[in-house]
């Protein structure tokens, strides 16, 4: 499904375990009401974001404001586990994990069910049984209705989808105009190029022909081809921010929705993910459906050239 879905990484304060303000409630709810200014319905969470405030104050938001769980879906995601037995980092699909973490989600906020689950990182010790286990016990409780992936090959999610009794809808995968591997891929095929990105190969294609939405985080590169310092006037990044500067121009419209507008043009159906706390970044993001029907096959491909700092093969 080709929409905008808003990324609530950004809220919750810090990453510590130090206690949400009255300020961090404020600053979702401002973010919120951008995000439906904008035309913007799905939310997008992970238990792990801000050491589990953003679910928390987003929840807020929700218990204060009649009527808003109705008109929006959210999704969670579960799958890695932080600052626990010693290591910074680690991935849990296991079953039990799963039904934890979801559970606790749904409890900070403040909700019945979530819309989509998604499974954040491939977890080389998951038993995809026992994954489809846990999903199949969420779902049957009316706790989980969809499922998803993120950061998985097609090879990866074709595995799970074995034992699930359920399609996997979704794919969450770093994509922009900085991070273009998923694009390279499709015309480095038999060219030395191809070295310089490891993306894997056939999982765009793998994802269009069953129908899941490709979900594009740090879709907006982080702000710099929109207004961020850069360090060369004469590098690809500035050259870049200066085309989607004059696009922007050109279209009426603002450097965020012709970056969105740029990845929303190609066929996959690409949703991006909007990450930023900002209230007029986000709705600087509304127009992007429209500018990715205006925006010219030769102005996608000046874009693409400009990033890269070099023509394609």
């Amino acid at each position: 499904m080709q929409e905008l879905i808003y990324g609530c990484m950004g809220l919750g304060g810090s990453w510590t375990d130090e206690p949400h303000g009255p300020g961090h409630v404020d600053e979702a709810a401002a973010a919120v009401q951008a995000a439906l200014d904008a035309g913007i319905t799905l939310f997008d969470h992970a238990d792990i974001y801000r050491s589990g405030k953003s679910e928390a104050v987003f929840g807020e938001v929700l218990a204060s404001t009649p009527g808003l769980r109705g008109r929006i879906r959210l999704q969670t995601k579960c799958g890695i586990r932080l600052n626990e037995r010693g290591l910074q980092t680690h991935y849990d699909l296991s079953r039990n994990a799963i039904l934890e973490r979801v559970n606790g989600s749904l409890e900070r906020l403040r909700t019945d069910y979530v819309d989509v689950l998604l499974l954040h990182r491939p977890d080389p010790l998951a038993d995809p049984a026992e994954v489809a286990s846990a999903v199949g016990q969420l779902m049957a409780e009316g706790k989980v209705r969809q499922l998803g992936v993120s950061n998985m090959s097609a090879a990866q999610i074709e595995v799970l989808q074995d034992r699930l009794e359920t399609p996997v809808v979704a794919n969450q995968l770093e994509m922009s105009l900085l991070k273009r591997a998923w694009l390279e891929s499709q015309v480095l095929v038999n060219h030395a190029e191809h070295l310089d990105y490891s993306f894997p190969h056939g999982t765009l294609e793998y994802c269009t022909r069953n129908n899941i939405t490709l979900q594009a985080y740090g879709s907006l590169a982080r702000g710099l081809y929109t207004g961020a310092e850069l360090e060369s006037p004469a590098s690809p990044e500035a050259a870049t921010a200066e085309l989607v500067a004059a696009l922007a121009a050109e279209q009426g419209t603002s450097g965020e929705s012709v970056l969105l507008g740029w990845l929303m043009k190609h066929p996959a159906g690409i949703a991006p993910v909007i990450g930023t706390v900002n209230p007029g970044r986000i709705r600087a993001c509304g127009d992007a459906a429209r500018v990715a029907k205006a925006l010219t096959r030769a102005d996608w491909y000046r874009l693409w050239v400009a990033a890269r700092g070099s023509n394609i093969p």
